[in-house]
């Protein structure tokens, strides 16, 4: 492992995280040996996992997990993407995640190991993207373009990457461990769903951060409570090495990997006990001498210097243009620096081809500086938009079909692969999402209140489509009719993220047969649209009537029926041609 006190560090843009061209080389000479059978597979897939290639429910394909720290992403990268989803993804696309990485799906293991060479030459790393290690940082995709900011938080972000990037304290913790910086109370980066969180402060005129701790969804889903108030920028490195020198230490989650994320220790013993255990391990020795400033580290890089000049002349709209005004309103937010707007781009299931992400790097050249940043709501914030080129930009995206209104809203349906690559998945999320996105854009929903629900689901239990902080959430399951399976799910009603008011989707004593997912959401609206007081938002409804309206509105759906020729639909999944039958696999995660 190189030393990585001796890692030079740049402030280019794409360059947050240094690839070593070694690790590539090491990869593709290591994944031909164990091709050969001179490796063995438990083994080899810890050594697989560490450069972010993950293994898939079907058989000698991989999956290629790219980090985007913060989200950030360069033109040049987007172009690299666009070279990968051609020449190594059979379905020819890259998919956004939820935690701002860029994924591609059922690539060879020989193939993977020449695309990792296609992704470092863009300075894109996919090191330590899986496995128990410090995962992806991810970021507030508006962070240092808003108003009511304490201070950017990127540069931090991008020094917390780097400093645990490769250290060897952080190469084989009792889990994952999630981390986000966001760039104030609204919260866009949802900390409280993390391991650790990041929230900015100044206090008397020292920057500084608010730190959460034991956050996340899945099993036991926790909102992460605040371990210290307030610390000073010059220690949030400190602090952050003495919890993860606890999580590292903690022996007794590595017992039971279902239940070894620092949620269980922090709800076990309590955040005051818990803050005591930091309190007490930041006296230990490995303090002695080291200097915690971020300084070395930091990524500091002035996008405004880099932003689009003013041009003499813009097209602009000729005719009829409420299409255009449409998706002003609902997709462009004003920045703070004056003549900019940050343009949100909807990317449905958060998947692009390779044109669009050629396309995409063809105006954030012309027209961002260069500058965008994916979100863990699966879409790309186009930063550094001139007012004056909005239009232009518009129909750029509309000619890539990218033009889509409503990000973030109703019609902004979150999800992630399920069975269409994920060995733990149960169910085609990917496919139950299609048919809701598709049924509530049929529903042609004109209601300011109604279009901010926001629609999530998750193939399995884990919360990877962050079903449970939702406001109608799915998570995968199986149904038993007589000698036959169906695919169903769980429901979930009334999560919340918007604002920094993170809460819990309360889960409904139903379980639902997956093609009757999108009567379900309808009936859902239905009844809140009907029945809700003047200016009661969906949650507000939800708290006052409570789950059982909403049980009753969908008893009927959820009696399968039994399996006959006409009913056979019923017991085939989303986007499948065969019956269903559970199978589901040994996840890598913890491997």
């Amino acid at each position: 492992m190189p030393d990585v006190e001796t890692v030079v560090y740049t402030n280019e843009p794409g360059r947050v995280l240094p690839v070593l061209e070694q690790e590539l080389e090491d990869f593709k000479t290591e994944a031909a040996r164990f091709l050969k059978g001179e490796w063995d597979e438990a083994q080899f897939i810890g050594f697989r996992l560490k450069q972010g290639v993950y293994g898939q429910r079907q058989p000698n394909v991989q999956m290629i997990r790219v980090k985007l720290p913060f989200g950030g992403v360069t033109p040049e990268q987007m172009e690299a993407f666009a070279e990968v989803a051609e020449k190594y993804a059979p379905l020819r696309k890259g998919h956004i995640t939820t935690r701002q990485n860029i994924q591609f799906h059922h690539i060879p293991l020989l193939k993977a190991a020449e695309a990792l060479f296609v992704l470092g030459r863009a300075g894109l790393s996919t090191r330590e993207a899986c496995g128990n290690t410090v995962r992806n940082v991810t970021g507030d995709p508006w962070a240092g373009i808003q108003e009511g900011e304490p201070f950017d938080p990127t540069p931090y972000a991008a020094a917390f990457a780097r400093r645990w990037l490769r250290n060897p304290l952080t190469q084989l913790l009792p889990r994952k461990f999630k981390v986000a910086f966001t760039a104030n109370d609204r919260d866009h980066a949802i900390t409280g769903i993390h391991d650790l969180g990041f929230i900015p402060r100044v206090r008397d005129g020292v920057r500084g951060f608010t730190m959460v701790v034991g956050g996340g969804l899945s099993t036991m889903p926790r909102k992460a409570p605040v371990l210290f108030e307030f610390v000073p920028v010059d220690e949030y490195l400190k602090v952050s090495e003495a919890v993860l020198r606890i999580f590292n230490r903690a022996d007794e989650l590595r017992k039971n990997r279902a239940k070894a994320r620092i949620k269980f220790l922090v709800d076990r013993v309590g955040i005051d006990e818990f803050r005591r255990m930091v309190e007490e391990e930041l006296r230990g020795d490995w303090t002695a001498g080291r200097d915690f400033r971020p300084d070395p580290l930091l990524f500091v890089h002035d996008e405004e210097a880099n932003a689009p000049a003013r041009r003499p002349h813009y097209q602009q709209p000729n005719g009829d243009h409420r299409e255009f005004t449409a998706f002003v309103a609902a997709n462009v937010r004003p920045q703070k620096q004056q003549g900019f707007s940050a343009v949100e781009v909807k990317v449905n299931r958060g998947d692009l081809r390779p044109e669009q992400f050629r396309g995409l790097a063809a105006i954030m050249r012309e027209y961002t500086g260069g500058y965008a940043r994916t979100t863990i709501g699966q879409n790309i914030v186009l930063r550094w938009v001139r007012d004056e080129s909005l239009y232009e930009v518009y129909s750029r995206l509309k000619e890539l079909g990218l033009a889509d209104i409503g990000a973030q809203t109703i019609t902004d349906v979150v999800s992630c692969p399920g069975t269409d690559s994920c060995k733990l998945g149960i169910t085609s999320s990917m496919g139950l999402n299609q048919a809701v996105q598709e049924r509530v854009e049929a529903m042609q929903i004109t209601d300011p209140l109604t279009k901010q629900i926001h629609i999530k689901m998750s193939g399995c239990p884990n919360s990877c489509g962050q079903h449970h902080i939702a406001t109608i959430g799915f998570h995968g399951a199986a149904m038993k009719v007589g000698d036959h399976q169906l695919p169903a799910y769980h429901v979930f009603l009334g999560g919340n993220y918007d604002n920094g008011e993170l809460r819990m989707a309360q889960q409904l004593k139903v379980r639902l047969p997956a093609k009757r997912g999108p009567d379900a959401v309808e009936r859902f609206i239905r009844l809140y649209e009907a029945e809700r007081l003047p200016g009661e938002t969906f949650n507000a409804f939800f708290d006052r009537v409570g789950p059982e309206p909403f049980e009753r509105a969908i008893a009927d759906l959820c009696i399968p029926g039994e399996f006959t020729e006409d009913n056979r639909g019923m017991f085939i999944d989303w986007n499948r041609l065969e019956l269903y039958r559970l199978q589901r696999g040994e996840g890598e995660c913890a491997v």
